[in-house]
């Protein structure tokens, strides 16, 4: 046994573990790294030496010792709704069946902190990274090239179409949606955008544009707001298009789940009902869509899919990095709820108004 005493004065080892529990270093190894396929007694006993030494795991030397520290790097822009949990709790299960784990890292959309993030990464304990919608500056994208340094990009492209892309049908999402409230009877559909700096803000505007003009029902640029994915801002923008418009749209199309809670916001603010006085529709599907009220209908992105996936091709690069880059595209879907219905207006007035 391993006197107590003793391993007060200096760190204690897997080696120490492994003697005081009776079983070899690699028993040990595969325990603290919650290998299934160890007996639950051997376990038991494992983890009594651990807490009986205080031992602690030494990440670093882990990483220098084997070459590989089992920590893959998060960058995501915020913590503060589904969207980004959703992705995470994909990407947690992944690595967790991997016996990875995961370090988080927050850029709060800030694109200094993106940047420093991203470059000290490669040289501190992750092995690789998973950028959930990041700003993407073009430098630091060739510079973990550059480096070999394997990453992915969630629901996010790169121009250079050389990155590992994880992302969704946001064009054909955001047609399904806009041809939904037209189908409706709706003509006057307001769209509230995303940030631009997120290629799929863009996907969405077009397919969007590309719907109406199928119905040939002609783009109102006033009726096109300038969001950036945020709550705060797409309420104030429906608000204030409420307000000031003549006619007033009697759908509105918010580019995410989070505009469009803003966007039912103003709405109900200005004395209108959801739905009956006007539809709002969204896009991603996070938890939040079908606990408001009413509750939103909107386009299901797979984004827990779309976190496991993303470990899946991150993985797979690290275990072997000359593989070309990959773009999985992964379908949308449309959710109905109750935050849509046909249109009001008369017939006569809607083909008036188109």
């Amino acid at each position: 046994m391993i006197n107590e005493s003793d391993c007060k004065k200096r760190r204690v080892t897997i080696r120490d573990v492994a003697r005081d529990s009776g079983v070899s270093y690699a028993t040990v190894s595969r325990v603290l790294s919650g290998y299934a396929f160890v007996k639950e007694t051997t376990r038991n006993r494992v983890m009594e030496a651990v807490e009986r030494l205080g031992y602690v795991a030494n990440l670093p030397a882990r990483s220098l010792a084997g070459g590989r520290s089992q920590i893959i790097g998060l960058l995501v822009p915020n913590l503060d709704n589904g969207y980004v949990g959703t992705i995470t709790q994909g990407i947690d299960q992944a690595l967790a069946h991997a016996n990875y784990d995961l370090m988080l890292y927050t850029s709060h959309r800030h694109p200094g902190k993106e940047s420093y993030y991203v470059s000290a990464m490669p040289n501190g304990l992750t092995e690789g990274m998973l950028l959930i919608a990041p700003l993407v500056p073009a430098a630091y994208l060739d510079s973990l090239r550059e480096q070999n340094f394997p990453y992915v990009l969630i629901d996010q492209a790169d121009a250079t179409e050389n990155s590992n892309v994880v992302e969704a049908t946001n064009w054909q999402g955001a047609y399904e949606a806009t041809r939904y409230l037209i189908e409706l009877g709706h003509r006057r559909i307001a769209f509230v955008k995303g940030s631009f700096a997120i290629r799929s803000a863009a996907d969405r505007l077009r397919g969007y544009k590309a719907a109406l003009a199928d119905y040939d029902i002609p783009i109102r640029q006033e009726l096109v707001l300038e969001g950036d994915y945020q709550q705060q801002p797409a309420y104030h923008l429906t608000k204030r298009l409420l307000q000031s418009v003549k006619d007033p749209p009697t759908a509105i199309f918010a580019s995410n789940d989070i505009s469009a809670f803003g966007a039912m916001d103003a709405a109900r603010e200005s004395g209108l009902h959801i739905p009956d006085d006007i539809s709002i529709i969204g896009f991603d599907d996070i938890p939040q869509a079908s606990l408001v009220y009413p509750k939103l209908t909107t386009i299901r992105q797979p984004l827990e899919q779309m976190g496991s996936v993303a470990v899946k091709m991150l993985l797979a690069q690290i275990e072997d990095r000359s593989l070309p880059p990959q773009r999985v595209v992964l379908a949308t879907q449309l959710i109905i709820r109750d935050s849509c219905a046909p249109c009001s207006i008369r017939e006569g007035e809607a083909r008036k108004n188109r």
